[in-house]
């Protein structure tokens, strides 16, 4: 699945975006901004891995707008200015959407950016886990991550988010809870709920079938709770 937003200041050029993302398998729309200002603080807290953005806006033009953008998330421009192209490919744009276009043509340019996304994934992939980290991409970096450093995880809908010792904010990273228990090394970390993996070595307390790190509480589910008592009955003194 690619996240992806929509920019522009004509409310009928941005239904259009949409209306095509919103038809189109394997694209998940998580917002849509006539103001690349507010576009910004959106991704500044958002993992977004593609950009459909208008060039001519007031305020701070596409061109800028995708200028001051991290490496990270994939753009492609949507304007009805020819002129520009030259200056969009020199930022390393994905393709350039020249209006009116047709869905055909906006297909074509996804195309582009699937093809460039499934390759950096591949190349991320190629970092094998082992039984003292692992990597994940987050905020648009690569980010190892010491396996005696996590407390928790927590599954989201397309998301996980890494709780770490001594670390206020949770890494967060595109993925499934299930394919990153499988990177994990089972005699560490457990399955607790469908919703959160444990860190075995960090449980210091258990409040009634919730394990507790610090202010927070991890419910264990019934259908983990077997597994888990035996994992308590083991090291129990």
């Amino acid at each position: 699945m690619i996240t992806t937003i929509a920019i522009d200041d004509e409310p009928l050029a941005l239904q259009l975006v949409t209306d095509y993302i919103a038809k189109t398998p394997g694209l998940k729309l998580l917002g849509k901004f006539d103001n690349p200002l507010e576009a910004a603080d959106f991704i500044a807290k958002t993992i977004v891995d593609l950009i459909f953005v208008d060039i001519q806006m007031p305020d701070i033009s596409g061109i800028e707008f995708t200028r001051s953008l991290e490496k990270g998330p994939k753009v492609i421009f949507t304007t009805a200015f020819e002129k520009y192209a030259i200056e969009g490919y020199k930022l390393e744009i994905v393709d350039y959407l020249l209006k009116p276009f047709s869905y055909e043509e906006f297909l074509t340019a996804l195309r582009k950016a699937q093809k460039m996304i499934k390759l950096e994934q591949r190349e991320l992939n190629k970092i094998e886990a082992n039984n003292e980290f692992l990597f994940l991409k987050s905020d648009y970096k690569i980010k190892r991550i010491n396996f005696n450093d996590i407390l928790y995880i927590e599954g989201l809908k397309d998301y996980v988010k890494v709780y770490l010792h001594n670390v206020g904010k949770p890494v967060l990273s595109i993925s499934s809870l299930k394919l990153l228990e499988s990177k994990l090394p089972p005699e560490k970390f457990m399955r607790v709920h469908r919703s959160f993996i444990v860190n075995l070595e960090k449980i210091d307390t258990i409040d009634r079938s919730r394990i507790v790190f610090g202010k927070e509480y991890i419910p264990v589910s019934d259908q983990y709770k077997v597994r888990f008592q035996e994992f308590l009955d083991k090291n129990f003194l």
